[in-house]
C-alpha cells in the first residue's frame, strides 16, 4: 500500500473521494458503487483511501484480521495471540474467481480422516475489516452476487459442506466500479451499496493536463511524488479519526429526519433503505466537517450518492437519475 497514489492528490472526481471518505468514516453506510468511463481514477481512488487511513492492530497470523484473541476461529489454530500493525486491507475480487477462492474451501477427506475442521480462507476472510474491490462488478457472475448478497447482509461468511460448518466474520466495504454501456448491474446488489456516484473524464484542458502531470509525476518517482502529498494525506487522516470518534453524538433533528422522508417519497426511492442511507452519509459528513449536527446543507451534499440509485425507473422521464435527484432535492430543501 506504500506505492499507492496519494488520495489527496487525485484532481477533481470531489463526489467519488466525499463517497469514499464517508464510507471510511462509518462503514455501516454500505460501500460505494462507481460507474463511469474507463480510466477515471476509480481504482486509484480506493487503494490510496485505504493506504492513507491508520492501520489496524489485528491478532499476529489471523486469516480474518480478528482485532482480539477472543475472535479468532477456532479452525485458525493459532498458537499466539499477539496484535500486531497491519496496512488496512484492500482486496480485489477478479470476475474470473471461482467460490472456493471467494468464501474458502473446505478440505473434506482432512476432516473425515483426521476430524480436523481444515479450512483455506477465502478472499471473504481477507477483506474483513477493510475493503473488498470488484471492478466490472455489472460483470460478476450471478452465483457470486448471491454470495456477496448473503455475507453484506449478515456480516458472515458460512461455508458448507458434506455435513461441516465454518463461519467468520467478513464485514467490509464493499466496492464496485464498472462502465454502464456493459451491462446493468442485478437490481439486489445495486440496493446493497450504500452510495453510488458517476464519474465522467474531464473536458476541462487544464485539468486534464493536471491530472497527466500529477500522474506522470508519481510514475516517474513514486516515492518523491508520495512524500510530497503525505502532509496533505495524513491531515485527511486526522478528520476521518477525528470523525469517527465524535459521530455517535451527531444530532439529527426532527425537521432532518422529514427532510429525509420527504426527499425519498418525491423522488419515489423504493423501501426506507434510502431514508437510513441518507441519514447515515449526511452524519458522516457533518463529523467530517466538525458540526455537532446534521444540517440541510449536509443532506443536498450526500442526497445524489445515496439516492440516485434507488430510484424507479421512468420511461416517460427523460431526464438522469442526478437530474431528478438535484430537482427534488430544490424542490423539497429548497
Amino acid at each position: 500500500m506504500t506505492n499507492a497514489f496519494p488520495f489527496s492528490a487525485i484532481v477533481g472526481q470531489e463526489e467519488m473521494k466525499q463517497a469514499m471518505i464517508l464510507t471510511a468514516i462509518d462503514p455501516g453506510i454500505g460501500g460505494v458503487l462507481v460507474f463511469g468511463d474507463r480510466g477515471t481514477g476509480k481504482s486509484t481512488a480506493v487503494r490510496g483511501l485505504a493506504a492513507l487511513l491508520p492501520p489496524i492492530m489485528a491478532v499476529a497470523g489471523c486469516p480474518v484480521n480478528s482485532a482480539r484473541a477472543e475472535d479468532v476461529p477456532d479452525w485458525a489454530n493459532l498458537k499466539d495471540s499477539g496484535l500486531i500493525e497491519k496496512p488496512t486491507p484492500v482486496i480485489d475480487l477478479p470476475l474470473g474467481a471461482t467460490e472456493d477462492r471467494v468464501v474458502g474451501a473446505l478440505d473434506i477427506e482432512r476432516a473425515l480422516t483426521q476430524g480436523e475442521k481444515a479450512f483455506e480462507p477465502g478472499l471473504l476472510a481477507r477483506a474483513n475489516r477493510g475493503y473488498l474491490y470488484i471492478d466490472e462488478v455489472n460483470l460478476l457472475e450471478d452465483h457470486l452476487v448471491d454470495l456477496l448478497l448473503d455475507v453484506a447482509q449478515s456480516g458472515e461468511n458460512v461455508v458448507e459442506r458434506e455435513g461441516l460448518s465454518i463461519r467468520h466474520a467478513a464485514r467490509f466495504v464493499l466496492v464496485g466500479s464498472g462502465n454502464p454501456e456493459e451491462g446493468e448491474l442485478r437490481p439486489q446488489l445495486l440496493d446493497r451499496f450504500g452510495l453510488s456516484v458517476e464519474v465522467t473524464s474531464p473536458t476541462d484542458i487544464d485539468v486534464r493536463i493536471e491530472v497527466v502531470k500529477r500522474r506522470d509525476a508519481f510514475d516517474r518517482d513514486r516515492a518523491s511524488f508520495g512524500g510530497a502529498w503525505r502532509a496533505d494525506d495524513m491531515a485527511l487522516r486526522g478528520r476521518i479519526v477525528a470523525a469517527r470518534e465524535v459521530l455517535a453524538g451527531i444530532e439529527a433533528s426532527e425537521n432532518v429526519l422529514r427532510d429525509c422522508a420527504e426527499l425519498c417519497v418525491a423522488l419515489g426511492s423504493d423501501g426506507l433503505r434510502g431514508e437510513l442511507t441518507l441519514l447515515r452519509a449526511a452524519r458522516a459528513l457533518a463529523a467530517f466537517d466538525g458540526a455537532t449536527s446534521v444540517t440541510r446543507d449536509h443532506l443536498r451534499s450526500v442526497a445524489a450518492s445515496a439516492l440516485r440509485h434507488r430510484l424507479r425507473r421512468d420511461p416517460l422521464d427523460e431526464a438522469g437519475s442526478t437530474t431528478r435527484v438535484a430537482r427534488q432535492v430544490e424542490e423539497v430543501l429548497g
